[in-house]
């Protein structure tokens, strides 16, 4: 019997030495772990909330097409911000990749303490194509 579970990882970027995926796609259904602004040519946090915030947008990308979906597959997106100020970063990225106000997923920010440099988290859900559906 074949494995269920794919794991999804991204060349520099991830949880350190925790052995954690980046991203877990089981059927149609793609989960995230904790996605970080981490930058993967240093492997560092940017001090920059914007730039931690546009860089985990173009990781959400990077993770829907290696678990072969689009933006149009999210169905909720989840954010953790160590200021709410950080919303207005978010929602520069969220018009660009959902411009069309009536087909956006849902999504949540909450105020949290992020560890260290991290200063914006976010959680993906999507439900990808099946084999037999067409885009």
């Amino acid at each position: 019997m074949g494995k269920r579970r794919r794991t999804i990882h991204l060349p520099g970027v991830g949880h350190g030495e925790q052995p954690i995926p980046l991203a877990v796609r089981v059927g149609n259904v793609l989960v995230s772990s904790g996605i970080s602004g981490q930058d993967p040519a240093t492997g560092s946090l940017p001090d920059d909330p914007a730039q931690q915030v546009s860089l985990i947008f173009r990781h959400v990308r990077d993770i829907l097409e290696a678990a072969g979906g689009t933006p149009d597959d999210i169905v909720r997106l989840t954010f953790f911000v160590k200021d709410r100020a950080y919303r207005r970063f978010i929602n520069a990225e969220w018009v660009a990749m959902f411009p069309d106000p009536e087909d956006r997923p849902s999504r949540h920010v909450l105020t949290y303490d992020l560890p260290g440099g991290m200063l914006v988290q976010c959680e993906l859900w999507a439900v990808l194509p099946s084999a037999d559906e067409e885009r």
